[in-house]
């Protein structure tokens, strides 16, 4: 019979968007003097460049880059990058998890470009020394949905041709990225600091507004995806807290809440020991528990914020995809019903697993409880399977 834990981690949030809030949130303590108000009123233009510029100070970016909104989250983030700035060059898309695929999906099918793809099977990167200079580059830093990242940006030309879009939204705030490196780098309020979904923030060097600036792409872009005025040129005032259409007001000063707090605790360095302390728990129970292993085939391609494990206990490793699919469901169930962990399955398209987000907003002493209750977890599911 398995023993049943006896400590509970105290906040057993460990979903990979939206992430866990951070330590001591209310949301009644969020300021609510601009609800209801227009979203041009001066006063809420300005609150929302607040938090643009608060964002730049805490994710440490250039000053020479342009900050923004988008509606849709880092899907639309992305999106508006590649309908506002392919077709010029040709175009190279990095493919080894999901949102990868689907950014190639939208340049080959919806864009009708032909981009080359770098491909790889989950758990692993693909060959990044074919990136080419010469030609635009899209790729995801930390691939939420693989638990895999980029090591670094060696592989990308600091006197590249052609600009980087990077999707950087399970990476920024949890590790480190390489400015000088990419021209476009989106992500959403929802990841590593546990804001609401649907805004998306672009960040833009100078050579990605040159590109806006010079290119008109040969094909009709949606409003809410349109980064350039009337005149075929970057919208300045898209720099300025001025958003295509409407954003909520709560949303934006949950964000500043998160930014503040990440600001409040010791910056961008205090984020990433954060992150790391919480993987490093993880990786630990990991090396000690036979059953499970990273699904990241290389240690210097784990993910330390989307952690994603396999399971590799046979009798659970043998059966089908649908029943490896049903046993991680159960250990979820399990799990959910006892509030020691929620949301810990892999993502839907992924190998079935488990994926924990490891994230600077989750304690390190909440990732030491839950290991014993996925201990539990695992072999209350399998004495289940022997009966």
């Amino acid at each position: 019979m398995t023993i049943k834990p006896s400590v509970r981690p105290a906040r057993p949030w460990f979903s990979a968007g939206p992430t866990a809030k951070r330590p001591g949130y209310s949301l009644a303590g969020l300021p609510q003097n601009l609800l209801g108000r227009g979203i041009r009123a001066p006063e809420v233009v300005a609150r929302f460049a607040e938090a643009l510029t608060l964002t730049r100070r805490l994710l440490e970016v250039p000053g020479d880059f342009q900050m923004l909104y988008v509606p849709g989250s880092q899907t639309g983030a992305i999106e508006a990058a590649l309908w506002g700035m392919l077709g010029e060059h040709p175009v190279q898309v990095v493919a080894f998890e999901n949102f990868g695929k689907q950014w190639e999906t939208a340049v080959k099918d919806r864009l009708k470009l032909e981009p080359e793809v770098l491909s790889a099977g989950w758990g692993d990167l693909p060959d990044l020394t074919r990136v080419d200079p010469k030609k635009d580059l899209v790729f995801p830093w930390n691939g939420t949905t693989a638990g895999v990242r980029v090591p670094n940006a060696d592989f990308i030309s600091a006197d590249r041709e052609g600009i980087v879009i990077c999707d950087a939204t399970s990476a920024a705030f949890g590790m480190p990225l390489d400015w000088a490196k990419v021209d476009v780098v989106g992500f959403s309020f929802q990841k590593a600091l546990g804001g609401e979904a649907g805004i998306g923030v672009l960040c833009l060097s100078p050579r990605a507004v040159d590109r806006l600036d010079s290119y008109t792409p040969d094909r009709p872009l949606p409003k809410v995806l349109k980064l350039t005025d009337d005149k075929g040129r970057f919208d300045r005032a898209l720099a300025t807290g001025v958003v295509v259409n409407t954003m909520s007001v709560l949303t934006i000063e949950d964000w500043i809440d998160a930014v503040e707090w990440g600001l409040s605790v010791g910056g961008l360095a205090e984020l990433h020991r954060r992150t790391d302390a919480n993987f490093a728990v993880l990786e630990a129970w990991v090396e000690r528990t036979p059953w499970i292993e990273f699904l990241a085939n290389r240690p210097e391609t784990r993910s330390t914020t989307s952690v994603c494990l396999k399971i590799v206990d046979p009798r659970v490793a043998g059966l089908d995809e649908a029943g490896r699919y049903a046993f991680v469901m159960r250990m979820k169930a399990l799990l959910e019903a006892q509030g020691a962990a929620f949301d810990v399955e892999s993502y839907r398209k992924a190998p079935a697993g488990l994926r924990l987000w490891c994230g600077p907003t989750v304690e390190t002493a909440d990732v030491e409880a839950v290991t014993p209750w996925l201990d539990w977890a695992f072999e209350t599911a399998v004495a289940e399977l022997d009966a």
